[in-house]
């Protein structure tokens, strides 16, 4: 593969790209490392939290599998959280929905409707999927609802009420945005809740969901990261308002048919039991692309409310840990960085085809096989124009309006927020390596660095590690994008985090 440059930032020119994502990725181009198109006057830092309801209602899809599951109930609500950043002449949002990924097409209406009503540039509002397997399957949904189909009313009534929801929570936080006071730090989850799931297997490759009870499983192949940042919100009379906490771990420990925030639920609890009921607990889930829950030295995986509960308890004791920051100089900070996409020939799309439909029949179909396909149908829509598949696409987990035809690399959003010295939050597409986010944590220049994934776009699916995709596995397997993606998204996040330390060093001198 032809080595690709070490920064890639999009040229208006060559992406056929759609609607309001075009004018956002314009945007972006437009205000470079310098920050968001500016609405907001003013030097004062001011910060605003708020949260919705999104849960859907019973019948919807479930998510989470490569098959439809109608939900039968709920065990908790799922939210959507946002916290809003003004000051410095600049603002930008954040939020976290509790769905297993936010898509461009989402994200762009999300995005759009939280402009209008805000003033918050498009291109600083970062949309973010807290992951959990108990939240709504909407990408058909979505994808028939921007055609215009609006056939079954119920489906169609959720797409409207998600995206409204999203924007809500943007909205009031913004309403709320006030002077305040933040307290930074960091804990580390000592209590084992968090596994990598990769491991080396005897002949050299790579398998995922190994025990070491298999004699073939020498180690596993890459690290965790036990650390949870924290970002402490308390209002001018010193009254906590809200908590932003980050921690690796995959939002797929309850199963079941009903509707589940998963263990951020838990960490909710524990946050409000410490700091007050209506403080609002806001969960950015952290590079975990190839970590879960399971044990590989045990045959029993520990239960949602154990791992919400252990990591409240921590977030917990670390409050009194957390230091203020010292500045409220504010930085708003995006890029657009070209990831290649994997190839799709016709042959490879018709086989999947042909898969697909053996599914659809209640065929028997290989694990592998099946993934595969999905992944292949999307790069086509994706690469391709016009499409091998045709109009016999029998469609495949993710279907994309924003993004079709994009051509052979994919568009993806990276966004910096900091504040002061201490404090960073980088916000990355897809389902990210762990050892990409510990990457950009080390080479931060700030005290504090959160890395939340699957912000803006899911259609990376996972994105490992270059040297992920020699050994194989099923995140390799599950990946739109080529060798060395990851590498060149943390070379933009350091460089962003670099360019604000350099601004906010100036800002400080006389």
């Amino acid at each position: 593969m032809m080595e690709m440059p070490s920064r890639i930032l999009m040229k208006r020119r060559q992406l056929p790209v759609k609607g309001v994502l075009a004018a956002i990725l314009t945007a972006t181009i437009l205000t470079g490392s310098t920050g968001a198109l500016i609405a907001f006057a003013g030097d004062d830092l001011r910060v605003g939290m708020a949260e919705t309801d999104i849960t859907p209602p019973i019948g919807f899809p479930i998510a989470g599998y490569f098959h439809e599951r109608l939900a039968t109930g709920t065990t908790d609500p799922l939210k959507a959280k946002a916290i809003v950043f003004r000051g410095n002449g600049q603002q930008a949002a954040l939020v976290v929905c509790d769905v297993t990924g936010v898509s461009a097409d989402l994200a762009v209406e999300i995005r759009k409707l939280a402009e209008k009503r805000t003033g918050i540039p498009a291109a600083s509002i970062a949309v973010s999927a807290s992951h959990s397997h108990t939240g709504p399957d909407y990408y058909r949904t979505l994808h028939n609802y921007l055609q215009g189909d609006k056939s079954n009313e119920m489906r169609a009534g959720y797409i409207t009420r998600l995206i409204d929801g999203a924007a809500t929570a943007i909205e009031k936080a913004s309403e709320a945005a006030a002077p305040v006071t933040l307290l930074t730090g960091k804990g580390t989850q000592e209590t084992p809740v968090a596994f990598n799931r990769r491991f080396v297997m005897r002949d050299g490759s790579i398998r995922t969901w190994m025990n070491y009870s298999n004699p073939d499983v020498v180690r596993a192949a890459g690290p965790i990261d036990p650390e949870i940042g924290m970002v402490l919100v308390k209002d001018d009379k010193g009254r906590p308002k809200g908590l932003l906490s980050n921690f690796a771990l995959h939002l797929d420990t309850v199963g079941g048919m009903q509707w589940s925030a998963d263990y951020p639920y838990f960490i909710e609890q524990a946050v409000r039991s410490s700091l007050g009921p209506d403080c609002i607990s806001l969960f950015g889930t952290g590079c975990c692309g190839d970590i879960n829950h399971s044990n590989p030295h045990a045959t029993e995986r520990n239960k949602t409310d154990f791992i919400g509960g252990s990591l409240g308890t921590t977030i917990q004791q670390s409050l009194t840990t957390l230091k203020p920051v010292s500045s409220s100089a504010l930085q708003v900070r995006q890029s657009v960085v070209h990831l290649p996409l994997q190839q799709a020939s016709k042959e490879a799309v018709l086989e999947s085809v042909r898969i697909m439909k053996a599914v659809a029949a209640g065929e028997k179909v290989d694990f592998f096989d099946h993934v595969t396909a999905h992944k292949t149908l999307l790069i086509d829509r994706m690469r391709n124009s016009p499409q091998y598949a045709g109009p016999n696409d029998p469609g495949s987990l993710l279907f994309t309006h924003q993004l079709a035809a994009v051509g052979e690399n994919l568009p993806v959003e990276i966004n910096v927020i900091t504040v002061g010295k201490e404090l960073a939050i980088v916000c990355l597409p897809g389902e990210v390596f762990v050892d990409l986010g510990l990457a950009i944590k080390r080479g931060s220049p700030f005290d504090t660095t959160l890395v939340v994934e699957l912000s803006n776009s899911v259609e990376t699916c996972y994105i490992p590690t270059r040297a992920a995709y020699v050994g194989g596995g099923y995140e390799v397997t599950n990946s739109t994008v080529q060798p060395g993606s990851g590498e060149l998204m943390v070379e933009e996040a350091l460089r962003l985090l670099k360019d604000a330390a350099l601004a906010g060093q100036t800002a400080s001198k006389p």
